[in-house]
């Protein structure tokens, strides 16, 4: 486990301020656990209550908590506080910093199957039983973890990260009638692009386009068990999680939020900055800064 002291934190958060014994700090919790002088936690302004069963330990606040922990807490003394602007904010970071496994070392795995018409960055990871098929582009930093199938003809830009068990550029659910009235498949020519700095997490499924390009812009994150349609484009920075739905064609701006187990019909467009509520079924355009909510998902409110 790292060790880590509050003068290091003062080192890597820049608008952190320490008050108390510049002790050891060998473990990560959460308010609740019990602490040890060791441990480390946050706490935002709204559980501010929870603080006065602290009685030792290091808790991560605002300039507001620190004013609380002052007046409430019994054990202020025996607590180490590291005050800063955003406590969940600089948490991360310092778990990214500290105590984050590194990222796997760049290597192909033995198990994994790279075809040799498909281009890999030697600084990639490919994990056990990947499979990438012809003309595929792994970019630099890129990792796939196991289980995970690329199909043919997928662009996957620098510093992307994909999960277990993801399938991404197959075949979209898109049927046409013949004469008959019978089913027939929509023959999909289009790929699936991955812009720098996505990350997917674990069996999610994103279907290539029909013709031209599914789309997953830059910053975008993906959450487990989310399926994203052929031809979808999502703009840079948008969230899209867990058990969401996005139906073809469907056009999410940059920033939006689409909250667990939403579907969104295709070919609708989600403006910028908007937010899709938990559960919600969006059989409409939603405009931008919005926020719609229900089945069927209606304006709320504006951001």
């Amino acid at each position: 486990m790292a060790k880590v002291y509050s003068k290091d934190i003062i080192e890597a958060v820049n608008e952190a301020s320490c008050y108390g014994a510049d002790i050891e700090i060998s473990t990560v919790g959460q308010l609740g656990d019990k602490l040890s002088p060791h441990s480390l936690v946050w706490c935002g302004d709204k559980y501010l209550d929870n603080l006065k069963s602290i009685e030792v330990g290091n808790v991560i606040l605002s300039q507001n908590g620190h004013e609380f922990a002052k007046r409430e807490c019994l054990h202020y003394k025996n607590v180490g506080w590291i005050v800063v602007e955003n406590p969940r904010r600089t948490f991360a970071k310092i778990l990214e910093l500290f105590f984050a496994k590194t990222l796997p070392a760049a290597r192909i795995e033995e198990t994994a199957r790279v075809s040799e018409k498909s281009s890999v960055h030697s600084s990639a990871y490919i994990g056990h039983n990947v499979v990438v098929e012809d003309d595929c582009s792994i970019g630099e930093n890129v990792v796939i973890l196991h289980n995970s199938t690329i199909l043919e003809g997928t662009t996957i830009n620098e510093n992307v990260k994909i999960g277990c068990n993801c399938t991404i550029g197959g075949v979209g659910f898109g049927y046409e009638r013949d004469k008959n009235g019978e089913y027939v498949l929509m023959p999909h020519i289009g790929h699936v692009l991955i812009e720098a700095n996505v990350e997917i997490g674990n069996n999610v499924c994103i279907d290539r386009a029909v013709i031209g390009h599914t789309l997953i812009g830059e910053n975008v994150k993906v959450d487990n068990l989310v399926h994203i349609a052929h031809g979808v484009s999502i703009g840079r920075n948008s969230l899209i999680i867990a058990n969401a739905m996005v139906a073809g064609s469907v056009q999410i701006g940059e920033n939006v939020w689409v909250a667990p187990s939403s579907s969104i019909i295709q070919k609708a467009e989600i403006g910028n900055n908007s937010l899709i509520g938990m559960g919600s079924t969006v059989l409409k355009d939603v405009d931008p800064s919005s926020i719609v909510v229900g089945n069927p998902a209606k304006p709320l409110r504006s951001k």
